[in-house]
């Protein structure tokens, strides 16, 4: 019989109560902690490789620093830091040095900033836009009538080559900007290179894609819907 899949999302315990959060805590009978016990064992393992876990170490000390009032309950904990703060602050102090940046055409302007404050903060920064190499949609298989240009060329974005060339560059940490879904999957797969995420894209919400996720229960109901309209 299949084991149980982890449905988190769903789990129906209170927070203060749950087992993930207090060792005496509880869970629904999907609960990952208490019947994926092999799996979280295993993945303790990989804490101990020295590398593994300094990474771990730094990254669990710059979460706690992101916030006033500690040592008090989380509810009289409030943040303190930005996302482009927290990134500049664990690549201290990780020691890296030379950064990549992997951004979408779109968020040109906002590269440009975002590489200056980096580069001000010390590190050298290797920037790369989505469309290098200016091959047409057409090379992947993409019809004429699929493009955004419908039957002009257009050049398509490339991953692949975003990350292999801050892998030949030896980025210590890559970061990336606003990359379109699956073309941003693209690039975590083929980076040597440990990726964070500054903004993600969302065309829409003006790259808030929570937006959609608050207003769930009024303009953005008809997500709920048993299956979405196709376009």
């Amino acid at each position: 019989m299949e084991k149980k899949i982890s449905q988190c999302s769903s789990c129906y315990i209170k927070y203060e109560k749950k087992r993930c959060i207090e060792q005496e805590g509880k869970g629904p009978e999907f609960c990952p902690t208490i019947v994926k016990k092999d799996i979280i064992k295993k993945a303790k393992l990989e804490y101990n490789k020295p590398e593994i876990r300094h990474f771990a170490q730094i990254a669990s000390i710059q979460e706690g620093e992101g916030y006033d009032n500690r040592g008090q309950e989380y509810s009289s904990v409030r943040p303190i830091k930005s996302r482009i703060v927290e990134i500049i602050e664990f690549a201290q102090r990780m020691k890296f040095t030379r950064l990549g940046l992997a951004f979408c055409v779109g968020f040109r302007h906002e590269a440009k900033i975002t590489a200056k404050i980096l580069e001000k903060q010390g590190f050298e920064v290797v920037s790369i836009v989505c469309k290098v190499g200016c091959d047409d949609k057409e090379n992947i298989g993409i019809q004429k009538n699929q493009k955004i240009n419908m039957g002009d060329f257009e050049s398509m974005c490339n991953p692949i080559a975003q990350a292999e060339i801050l892998n030949e560059a030896k980025t210590d940490f890559n970061i990336m900007l606003g990359l379109c879904v699956g073309h941003d999957s693209l690039f975590i797969r083929y980076s040597k290179a440990p990726v964070t995420v500054f903004a993600v894209k969302d065309r829409l919400l003006g790259h808030n894609p929570l937006a959609a996720i608050y207003n769930n229960d009024s303009y953005y109901a008809w997500l709920l819907k048993d299956e979405l309209e196709k376009k």
